[in-house]
């Protein structure tokens, strides 16, 4: 049975401490973090804020942020165990283990909301082969989508993420405050944004672009503006508006 330390106690570490949990070939011997507090979400008894004290096991997982990760690998210097790290912006290499890797699991991860590992890609990577194999057979357990995605590639899968989830996100935000400002709710805009997400799964986001710019409708675009107050979102409408129109100029 594969034994797993985890390094840290934020969302990315608890959802795979929680996917963990079900597989009978894996056993997460530890749970290390410095927030004591987060310790009630990891039902393992080997928990500890003292990373002097880790012990042993097969592969160690650094699930911290991105700024921190050199310094946990420090912690973990002298131990035969693979070391990998769950980052999607971090070069393999910030770990300075002979053995280590990269663990990533491409998915947005939220405290109280479960989520379905089986279909998340799982992106590895590893210095050795025989450690690549295994972080395979690890990222098997508990998914369908295991991919092999050197560190260069990873960075620029991370940005595309980036940009389809993060940026998307905040846009949504800023639809439910103008939502709130004219006192309606924003499960109005909730069908829409769920047709949106569907029809990517078919087609090319390039094929299922719609709106005012895609059309080049310049009057709804101005009235759409001139509805606007905020400085930011008007530079966010503009900017936006003008990236879709030079995707689409041929064609209009």
């Amino acid at each position: 049975m594969l034994s797993i330390a985890i390094i840290g106690t934020g969302n990315v570490a608890e959802h795979l401490f929680n996917a963990f949990l079900q597989p009978q070939k894996v056993r997460v011997v530890q749970v290390v973090g410095r927030n004591k507090g987060r310790f009630t979400k990891f039902s393992s008894e080997a928990t500890t804020d003292d990373f002097t004290q880790i012990g042993d096991a097969d592969i160690y997982i650094i699930a911290v942020a991105d700024d921190a990760i050199a310094e946990i690998a420090q912690f973990l210097s002298q131990k035969n165990g693979l070391v990998v790290h769950t980052s999607g912006s971090t070069n393999m290499n910030t770990i300075q283990n002979e053995n280590r890797g990269v663990f990533y699991p491409l998915q947005t991860f939220t405290e109280g909301k479960p989520v379905n590992f089986d279909s998340i890609p799982i992106c590895i990577e590893a210095q050795h082969d025989s450690s690549l194999k295994l972080l395979h057979n690890l990222a098997s357990l508990i998914s369908k989508k295991v991919h092999e995605i050197d560190s260069q590639k990873r960075k620029k899968l991370h940005l595309a993420a980036v940009f389809a989830n993060n940026f998307t996100n905040h846009l949504y935000g800023i639809g439910e405050a103008i939502c709130q400002e004219i006192g309606v709710s924003f499960d109005l805009l909730r069908p829409l944004i769920l047709e949106t997400a569907e029809k990517v799964q078919t087609l090319s986001p390039r094929d299922a672009q719609t709106g005012p710019a895609r059309r080049g409708d310049a009057k709804s675009m101005e009235n759409h503006l001139n509805l606007l107050k905020n400085k930011k979102q008007i530079e966010l409408y503009t900017l936006l508006s003008e990236a879709i129109k030079s995707t689409y100029e041929e064609k209009l």
